[in-house]
């Protein structure tokens, strides 16, 4: 980084604090040619000075660094590599008094004066992807003080104020809607491309768009603990902690250039006191060598890539807590499912309907409907909502009593209903229940469904059977994992072996593992890992966090905002859609193809361009384009996963 003193910066234009390399870049550039123009027309004084300006401007950061490096670290880095042979260069020309070797140092400088400008602009790129979030919330908010409009600053706002939200507003925090009907459109958040419905009680969050309804907000949390704001500090954790493969490259790093150093020292002095090479000679290869040896390639094979995989799964409503979960979630060969909210979409809905001869299915469900209307319990709410659903109205009860466990009762019409068990609505019949209906009963059952039925006075009236609604892209889903190379996928739930068999047909996971408690959920994570060695865990983040925690990689499946799934998983799809999973997996794989790429590249460069050298085919300027041509097409090729 060039330093620039801070009364000047707020004086120089944003582009120029933004891009100091560059500037530095140019100036060096300027000087080199001109100073090479003052040689050739043999103005040697001039051009000698200028090429020494050259040195200075477009040398100055990393020399900073290199030397901060060494005397803060005691270690040796590529920065002080490069302006040691640049230096070498200049020292040899002025010996010989041949000056254009100061230029070929002075090209060395500027080529990676060019390369490191070239690296941080493409490296700013990912950054204002990932600053991109920190623009997603306005400044200022519409508060309502005794029914007054006033605008305040975001970050005044304190839990329990009112906001106003108009239509076409970009949501300014977290709240709960207190009044009015909107669409909001969460894409910039959870990546959703459908605006979803929001009504009195529902929670709106910061930097979303409000659609064509006003809005009366209520702050339940301060702006700070907004859901944004927490992705925001997650993605910059993630941005800012280094995965192992970069922590070994680093530690290699270190003691390769003691190695470069020490072998540069013995190439610059052996040749000519036990060969009789000549010392110019000889020193130009070792000062080549130190270019062309060093590592910066290889060091940006992995970094860029994976940062660019965090931003574009930001951008995707794809969270990476860790940049190592790039590379884990492209490993992965298996992958465990919960089953309620995860394969399923954890609501049910009435799946059957089978009335009684005499009885149409509407009778039935506006009769079971219309007494469990006063039940609070899931199944009863499933019923209404299909009675809803169908437009059929409700009739008013009286006298209704809910018997815990077994159904409810009461009087519709003057007549007295029950709906529930057979054994709670089948006590006192004159009559045995009809045959047919029980076989249908037992069959709907064995497919893992809850039968419910319903009677009126003597008669029963038919039965309905509820279930919980598979996700309509899950089986879809599971056949891309398994052309992606996912080799098993099994599912994982603690409710009866007869609805798992029943959700494993319709979605066609390999294995199914059913009346499980969370601790034996962790036992067959870790026989999986035995057997696969890299295993993903897709859950709801609460009662599947042990499962989450042993596995590889913990994946959350939670509605946007969810505090758990945030806090327990590695990777949460801040959106309610399975099929942000493959998404997240083409990222990962995507990511390990790059690196991997990178790292070849980035080898063979070196090892050709060492080659070279002991050839003596290498100039230094040609070496140092090599280096840095390598290095900043790794870097750009990792910055390929920013492309949409």
């Amino acid at each position: 980084m060039v330093y620039i003193p801070i009364p000047l910066q707020k004086r120089l234009p944003p582009w120029v604090q933004t891009y100091p390399e560059a500037i530095a870049a140019g100036f060096c550039a300027g000087l080199t040619m001109l100073g090479w123009l003052a040689l050739q027309m043999q103005w040697l004084g001039l051009g000698v000075w200028m090429l020494f300006a050259a040195y200075v401007i477009g040398g100055y950061a990393s020399a900073r660094e290199g030397l901060t490096t060494l005397w803060q670290e005691r270690e040796l880095d590529v920065d002080l590599l490069m302006i040691v042979a640049a230096l070498g260069a200049a020292a040899l020309g002025l010996w010989q008094q041949d000056y254009h070797l100061l230029v070929d140092g002075a090209v060395l400088i500027l080529i990676f004066a060019l390369s490191g400008a070239l690296e941080n602009i493409a490296m700013h790129r990912t950054d204002r992807n990932i600053r991109s979030l920190m623009q997603l919330t306005p400044d200022t908010a519409r508060m309502l003080v005794q029914g007054q409009e006033k605008q305040v600053a975001t970050a005044d706002l304190r839990v329990g104020d009112r906001i106003l939200i108009k239509p076409g507003d970009l949501i300014p925090t977290d709240g709960l809607v207190a009044q009015g009907d909107s669409t909001v459109n969460q894409a910039p958040i959870t990546g959703e491309s459908i605006p979803v419905e929001k009504t009195l009680g529902d929670e709106v969050f910061a930097g979303t768009i409000n659609g064509s309804g006003v809005l009366l907000v209520d702050l339940h949390k301060p702006p700070e603990s907004s859901l944004i704001q927490r992705v925001i500090q997650l993605v910059e954790q993630a941005k800012t902690t280094q995965p192992p493969s970069q922590q070994f490259l680093e530690r290699f790093e270190r003691g390769y250039a003691r190695v470069i150093v020490g072998a540069g020292v013995l190439l610059a002095t052996l040749p000519p006191l036990i060969l009789g090479w000549a010392w110019d000679i000889t020193i130009y290869r070792a000062l080549v060598f130190l270019v062309v040896a060093s590592p910066c390639a290889l060091m940006a094979s992995i970094m860029p890539a994976l940062l660019s995989g965090i931003a574009r799964g930001a951008r995707q409503g794809i969270l990476f807590k860790d940049g190592a979960l790039l590379e884990t979630i492209g490993q992965v060969k298996a992958i465990a499912f919960d089953k309620t909210g995860t394969l399923t979409t954890g609501l049910l809905n009435v799946s059957d309907q089978i009335p009684a001869p005499g009885v149409t299915p509407e009778q039935l469900l506006q009769i079971a409907a219309s007494l469990e209307t006063y039940s609070e319990h899931p199944i009863a709410q499933a019923v209404v909502a299909a009675a809803h659903q169908r437009q059929i109205p409700l009739n008013p009860a009286a006298a209704v009593q809910a018997s815990v466990g077994r159904g409810i009762s009461g009087e519709l019409d003057g007549l007295p209903m029950q709906v529930g068990k057979l054994a709670y609505i089948s006590t006192d019949l004159a009559t045995p229940v009809d045959p047919t209906l029980v076989q249908a009963s037992q069959r709907l059952e064995a497919a893992g469904k809850t039968v419910i039925w319903v009677r009126r006075q003597q008669q029963v009236l038919g039965l309905l059977a509820v279930a919980d609604q598979v996700r309509p892209q899950s089986a879809q889903l599971l056949q891309t994992l398994r052309r992606r190379g996912i080799m098993a996928t099994v599912m994982l739930t603690g409710d009866n072996r007869a609805t798992a068999e029943t959700v494993a047909t319709e979605t066609g996971v390999t294995e199914v593992y059913a009346d499980l408690l969370p601790e034996d959920k962790v036992k067959v994570i870790k026989r999986l890992q035995q057997q696969y060695g890299t295993v993903a865990m897709v859950g709801d983040g609460i009662n599947d966090a042990p499962a989450l925690a042993q596995a590889s990689v913990g994946i959350a499946m939670g509605t946007a905002g969810s505090d758990v799934a945030l806090e327990t998983a590695d990777i949460v799809l801040m959106a309610d859609r399975l099929e942000k999973l493959e998404q997240a997996i083409v990222i990962g794989q995507r990511s390990q193809r790059i690196i991997w790429q990178n790292i070849t590249l980035a080898l063979v460069s070196i090892s050709l361009l060492m080659v070279a050298n002991f050839l003596g085919e290498l100039t230094l300027p040609v070496g140092v384009l090599g280096h840095e041509g390598s290095t900043l097409l790794v870097t750009l090729n990792g910055l390929r996963m920013l492309r949409d």
